[in-house]
């Protein structure tokens, strides 16, 4: 589809179910399955996916990977050029507001890299970003509060992650079981790929345009 079109996941809503599990509680750690597996809206446009997202959640946070494969290239990241490294940028808002087009206390943006940081910058990086345009900024995340662990695959690499509720401002799954949730996974290599609209749309800045995940038990 052309880029000149407007996208058919502009006309819609668009949510995704994601599973509950007690033991992240305990460890932060998953044992992944296609049940945990989010769906890739952008791909009803033809777009190609080279990427598998998955998401589960606890009372203490939420549990994200990433699967990256089809690969020929190793990956590029610096913690001192995250806009040009290859990762994982994730968008959130604890309170699943799409009617403001910029950014409450409640909206994060995280960018979660396989590689790039420490001395042989070979550790995996998490940083939480400014939203631009927000009208206010989340708490800053403590330290320690986001956990990551990459391990290598056929191809590419898995990135997990688990985001803690120290570090979502209004994180409250049972008073608001619905976050607004958009990702894009950046590869020099690969390209863009999206949860529903692409970066020819704001949704990087404008929480109208980003999508839910429906947290359920």
């Amino acid at each position: 589809m052309s880029d000149a079109l407007l996208s058919p996941n502009f006309l819609f809503r668009v949510s995704a179910p994601v599973q509950y599990c007690a033991s992240l509680g305990k460890s932060g750690e998953m044992a992944w399955t296609d049940a945990h597996l989010l769906p890739c809206f952008r791909a009803i446009e033809g777009r190609r996916t080279f990427a598998k997202i998955y998401a589960a959640w606890h009372e203490s946070g939420l549990a994200l990977a990433v699967e990256v494969s089809g690969k020929a290239q190793p990956i590029w990241c610096r913690d001192s050029r995250i806009e040009d490294s290859d990762g994982f940028q994730l968008w959130l808002d604890t309170r699943d507001t799409h009617n403001i087009h910029r950014a409450s206390r409640f909206c994060h943006r995280f960018a979660l890299l396989p590689s790039g940081g420490g001395p042989r910058l070979d550790m995996p990086v998490a940083l939480a970003l400014a939203i631009n345009r927000a009208r206010e900024s989340p708490r800053p995340a403590p330290a320690g509060s986001i956990r990551l662990s990459r391990r290598p695959v056929p191809t590419g690499y898995r990135l997990d992650a688990f985001v803690t509720s120290a570090a979502l401002t209004g994180f409250d799954p049972v008073e608001h079981p619905r976050l607004g949730f958009t990702y894009a996974v950046i590869d020099r290599e690969l390209g863009w790929q999206t949860f529903q609209l692409g970066p020819e749309y704001p949704v990087g800045e404008d929480p109208s345009l980003w999508g839910s995940l429906e947290l359920v038990r």
